[in-house]
């Protein structure tokens, strides 16, 4: 897949909402290597208040929380997903989190952009935000 310009995305009074409305977050892609972004970003959002869920394909234990192999092995409510995989894997997650029927958000990091997947997961009803860094919009926004 090519790169693709963001053609569905949330702005700044929708993704503050985002995170008003978000307890527990999904992390897909979450390396236990602490010099790696998604480490970083999780660990972030873990001292800001949220819950995290790790899901990796190796390690059990991730920041002091339970590793999930895959994100529809998760049993409890899950707010928002947010994912550090390749572009080409997006739909795969969506369309595992649109099956379990209570995610209310998606959202890709920097230089993350499906928008095939961005705009299933819109009509499914969730909100939906790309390539951008939930770590750095949080701490803008709070």
């Amino acid at each position: 897949m090519e790169c693709e310009f963001p053609q569905v995305q949330s702005n700044k009074d929708e993704i503050k909402k985002i995170f008003n409305e978000t307890k527990t977050i999904a992390i897909v892609g979450l390396s236990p290597k602490e010099d790696k972004p998604s480490n970083m970003v999780a660990k972030y959002l873990q001292n800001a208040g949220f819950k995290i869920i790790p899901v990796y394909p190796k390690e059990d234990i991730i920041l002091g929380e339970k590793v999930y192999r895959s994100l529809d092995e998760i049993e409890e409510q899950i707010d928002m997903v947010d994912i550090f995989r390749k572009p080409d894997i997006v739909s795969l997650i969506v369309d595992q989190a649109i099956a379990m029927k209570n995610i209310k958000t998606i959202w890709t990091q920097i230089g993350i952009v499906n928008n095939n997947a961005a705009e299933k997961a819109k009509e499914a009803g969730m909100n939906v935000v790309q390539n951008l860094c939930t770590k750095l919009e949080h701490r803008d926004l709070f």
